[in-house]
Formats: structure tokens, sequence, C-alpha cells
């Protein structure tokens, strides 16, 4: 292994008929040229693969991932997927038509704004704000909302989700296969519901349908949602 290789460290691992690369600490040049000189080291084991590159914490821009994708593709290897905790690299990815997450997987750990959170635990956070489109939160707990959950937003929990308000976003609860897990709203409206791995969408409201609290959760193997009974 070369000298360049050794400044940051490269964890390598199948997913998914691709190839998950894993960073140790570093800045990107040297995590850059620590992956392409494994690539070249290894050509006729890498020589056809995708690859999906976890960068974590770095912030990088459309010349740095360009760069990036386009010595793997002299080396015969697609850059398929860029996962990280940051927005800048995440929107980076986007715009090069690079995925940001691994299909089959709630989504990439993110960070929490501190000013969204007004309490966090091991077991759930709380949030008092309305979720405006684009604003996503990710906890492998319970999730609980005081305020509106727009169209465009985004919960994804562990456990179960509460929101006191309106939940028109989308929401994923039990996103580590938690069949038990629940989804309660004082108006259930979501653009997709899905909790462990049933999917459900919710039907269309009558216009000047009086909406209730209510509770969705997985009977009979499906997605169902039922008055929510405070008294319970």
């Amino acid at each position: 292994m070369s000298d360049i290789e050794q400044k940051v460290r490269v964890e390598i691992k199948g997913v998914q008929n691709a190839l998950l690369v894993t960073l140790g600490e570093g800045d990107w040049a040297d995590a850059e040229r620590s992956i392409l000189a494994r690539v070249e080291a290894q050509n006729s084991f890498f020589k056809g693969a995708r690859m999906a590159v976890d960068v974590g914490e770095r912030s990088l821009r459309a010349a740095e991932l360009g760069s990036f994708r386009d010595h793997l593709s002299d080396l015969d290897v697609t850059l398929w997927a860029v996962l990280s905790s940051t927005d800048v690299t995440e929107e980076t990815a986007r715009r090069l038509g690079l995925a940001t997450r691994l299909p089959g997987t709630a989504t990439r750990k993110q960070k929490i704004a501190p000013v969204s959170t007004e309490f966090s635990g091991e077991s759930g956070i709380l949030l008092r704000k309305t979720m405006r489109s684009g604003f996503k939160v990710t906890h492998p707990g319970h999730i609980t909302v005081i305020g509106d959950v727009n169209a465009g937003a985004e919960i994804i929990a562990g456990g179960d989700v509460v929101v006191w308000g309106r939940l028109r976003g989308m929401v994923h609860a039990g996103a580590d296969g938690n069949h038990q897990a629940m989804v309660c709203a004082l108006e259930l409206t979501p653009m997709q519901l899905r909790i462990a791995d049933k999917i459900a969408v919710p039907p269309r409201r009558k216009k000047g349908e009086v909406l209730q609290p209510e509770i969705a959760r997985i009977a009979n193997d499906q997605v169902v949602a039922e008055p929510w009974n405070f008294k319970e």
C-alpha cells in the first residue's frame, strides 16, 4: 500500500449490486487520492463496478465531485451514489445526478438544526416548529412535532411519529422495521405514509370535509387509519 493510501482509511463492502466505500478521517484531497490508488491497485476487482461513497461531513462542490466521478470513469468504475451528512454535498450530488441514499434505507443520518430541537434524548426528540417544504428530520427513536408538517417536508423515525398539528408531508415510522410503530396527527393528510415496510397513500379528502385526529398503524398486514382516541 502506498503512503498516499495510508493517509485516509478506505473500507469497502458490497451492498445492493454496488460497492460502498467508507472513509476515515482526513481532507477530501487525500481521501480522493486514497480511493483512486486503491482502485488502480485492484483494477481487475473494481472494473465495471458501481460505487457509492460515504464522505461523512465533508462539504464538496460540483468541481470536486465531478472531477472524482471522471477519474473513476477513466478506470471503468461508475460513481453511483454519494452519502453525506452535509446539505452542501447532498445538493451537489443531486445536481450531478447521483443518488444520496441507498435504496431500501430510510435516509442518510442528517443533522437537526439546534434551533429546531427543543428536547432530545435517547428515546425521542421534540420539535416546536412548523416543518416547511424541504425540511427533513430523522431519528432512531420517536419524533414529536408541535406544529404543522407541510407538503414537501419529511419525517423518518425508528419509532412513533406524533404531530400536534397538520401532517401533510411524507412520514416514515418504524423505519428500522418496527411494525408496532404508529403515526398520529390532529390532521392526517400526508403525501405518503409508511410504517416499517408498508406504504399507504391516503385517499383524497372531500372538499370541506371536517377532519378528525387520526392514528395510523399496521393491522392485517396493511396500514390503516382510525380515530385517535386520546382517552386510550
